[in-house]
C-alpha cells in the first residue's frame, strides 16, 4: 500500500511530481454543526495535515467527505458549505466550495483550480450512488482526479463509491497520514506484545458480539463492563435486578464464556456494582455485590474497578473501547474514571476508542498520555477483529 510519504519522498519516484496533479482526497469532515456553526473541529484539524502537505507540493486538491446521514437526498442542514471557510482559516490555504460533487459545474470548478489550492465538494451522501457504490457515480468521481488519497479511516469499513468504487478509475492511490496512523497503531492489537488486555464496555452485547467473540480468541484478558455485563451475569444465573439484559443474547453470552474458558483468554465480569433506581442520578445510589429487585446497575463497583485497574498494570498491550457505566452522569462515572487513570498511567502500548471512552480521557486531561486515540469508530472495531476493510483493500489493490 502506497502512502503520502511515498509520493512526497525525494527517494521514491512514485507518481511524483505532484505539482499540477489533481488529487482526490477522501477525508472525514463529519463534524457536528449547530445552525451552520462548527461545534467541534477536531476532525477538521486532524485532516488538515495531509491537505497542507499536498498543497505545499503544488497539488490541486479535490476534497470530499460525507456529513451525517441524508440518505441520498439534499438536506440543507447537512451541507459541507460551512467547512470551506473554517478549513481556509485553519490552514491558511485557498479553499473554494462547489454545491455538488459530480456534474458539469464540478468539472468546471476543478478546471479553475490552481496549484496548491483546495476545492471542497458538497456532501457525497446527497447522492444515493455514494452508499450504493454505484459504478456510474464512482466513475464520475474518478473522472475529476488523476490520483486518490484516502484519509478517512472512519469510513474504511464501508464499500462506498468514494472509499472503494472509484479507486480503480484513477492512476494511483495511497493512504493519507490519518489513515496510516490508525492502521499502524491498531495493527499493534493484531500482533501485540503480551499480555494483551481488552477492556470493553457499552450498553448492549448485540452491538459488540462480533468484537467480543473475536477478541476472546486474541486477547489474554477480556474485561467486560457497562450494561452489557449484565447479560453475561444473567446468563450465569446471578441476580441483576432491573438492569439491562438482552434475553435473546443469553445463549450467545454462555457460548462466549465457554469459549473463553476453553481457550487461553480470561473473561472478567463485575463482582460488585453501583446501583440506582433511576438512570439520571436523581435518586440514591449504593454499592452492592448482588443487585436486588427494583434496582439496576449503573456502574462497576470500586472492587471491580480496582481489579480491572490491576490488570491494566500487568498488560503490555491494551485496547479500551466503551465506558464502564453511565459515564455522562457524574454520580455514575467513578468506574470509568478509575479505568481512564489506570490506562493513562500504564506502561503498556495503549489504544483507546469509542466516543465515551475518548470523552473520559479528554475530560480528565489524560488524552496526551494515551499512545493512540482512535476516532475510527466501527472501522476500528472491525479492524482489531482481523476483518478486511473495503477502503483499505482498495488501497492495497
Amino acid at each position: 500500500m502506497k502512502t503520502l510519504d511515498d509520493w512526497l519522498s525525494p527517494d521514491e519516484p512514485g507518481v511524483a511530481p505532484l505539482r499540477g496533479r489533481r488529487v482526490f482526497v477522501r477525508a472525514d469532515l463529519n463534524v457536528p454543526l449547530d445552525g451552520g456553526r462548527i461545534v467541534d473541529d477536531t476532525r477538521l484539524r486532524a485532516s488538515a495535515g495531509s491537505i497542507q502537505r499536498l498543497c505545499a507540493a503544488g497539488a490541486k486538491v479535490i476534497l470530499a467527505s460525507h456529513l451525517g446521514r441524508p440518505k441520498g437526498k439534499r438536506v440543507s442542514t447537512l451541507s459541507l458549505a460551512p467547512i470551506a471557510p473554517a478549513l481556509a482559516s485553519l490552514t491558511d490555504l485557498r479553499v473554494s466550495f462547489v454545491s455538488d460533487c459530480v456534474g458539469e459545474d464540478v468539472q468546471r470548478a476543478v478546471e479553475r483550480l490552481g496549484n496548491g489550492e483546495v476545492l471542497l465538494l458538497e456532501n457525497l451522501r446527497f447522492h444515493p450512488g455514494e452508499t450504493e457504490n454505484d459504478p456510474d457515480f464512482a466513475g464520475a468521481l474518478a473522472e475529476l482526479a488523476d490520483l486518490y488519497i484516502n484519509d478517512a479511516f472512519g469510513t474504511a469499513h464501508r464499500a462506498h463509491a468514494s472509499t472503494s468504487g472509484m479507486v480503480a478509475g484513477v492512476e494511483a492511490a495511497a493512504a493519507g497520514d490519518l489513515m496510516l496512523d490508525e492502521l499502524s497503531h491498531l495493527s499493534q492489537i493484531l500482533e501485540p506484545e503480551r499480555p494483551l488486555l481488552c477492556l470493553l464496555g457499552g450498553a448492549k452485547v448485540s452491538d459488540k458480539l462480533g468484537v467480543l467473540q473475536n477478541l476472546a480468541k486474541r486477547a489474554d484478558v477480556l474485561a467486560v463492563g457497562g450494561a452489557m455485563a449484565y447479560t453475561f451475569l444473567a446468563a450465569q444465573g446471578k441476580s441483576v435486578g432491573e438492569s439491562l439484559v438482552e434475553d435473546e443474547r443469553l445463549g450467545d453470552a454462555r457460548a462466549l464464556m465457554e469459549s473463553a474458558e476453553a481457550g487461553e483468554c480470561r473473561l472478567l465480569l463485575p463482582s460488585d456494582h453501583r446501583i440506582s433506581q433511576s438512570l439520571d442520578g436523581s435518586t440514591e445510589s449504593r454499592v452492592v455485590e448482588s443487585i436486588p429487585d427494583g434496582w439496576m446497575g449503573v456502574d462497576i463497583g470500586p472492587e471491580t474497578a480496582n481489579r480491572y485497574a490491576q490488570e491494566v498494570t500487568e498488560a503490555r498491550t491494551l485496547l479500551w473501547n466503551g465506558p464502564m457505566g453511565i459515564f455522562e452522569v457524574s454520580a455514575f462515572a467513578e468506574g470509568t474514571e478509575t479505568i481512564a487513570r489506570a490506562v493513562a498511567n500504564s506502561s503498556a502500548t495503549t489504544v483507546v476508542g469509542g466516543g465515551d471512552s475518548l470523552a473520559a480521557v479528554n475530560q480528565l486531561g489524560l488524552g496526551n498520555r494515551i499512545d493512540h486515540l482512535s476516532t475510527g469508530g466501527g472501522a476500528s472495531l472491525e479492524f482489531v477483529q482481523g476483518l478486511s476493510l473495503p477502503g483499505v483493500e482498495a488501497l492495497e489493490r
